[in-house]
């Protein structure tokens, strides 16, 4: 589950490069990470783009 791909959690949707998401997450307490992806693939919940244009979550 570490390494898996990021999807969106209403369509369920494969997250690929490149692709426009929106991140559902609390703004961290920290400061200074430089690992993005790993923060946002443990700490957000992914939306993509097609479901955020249809209001759907």
């Amino acid at each position: 589950m570490l390494l898996d791909e990021p999807r969106c959690t209403v369509c369920n949707k494969e997250i690929k490069e490149e692709d426009v998401v929106l991140v559902k997450m609390r703004y961290p307490k920290r400061k200074g990470f430089t690992e993005i992806k790993a923060y946002l693939r443990n700490e957000g919940k992914f939306i993509c783009e097609a479901c955020y244009n249809k209001k759907s979550y």
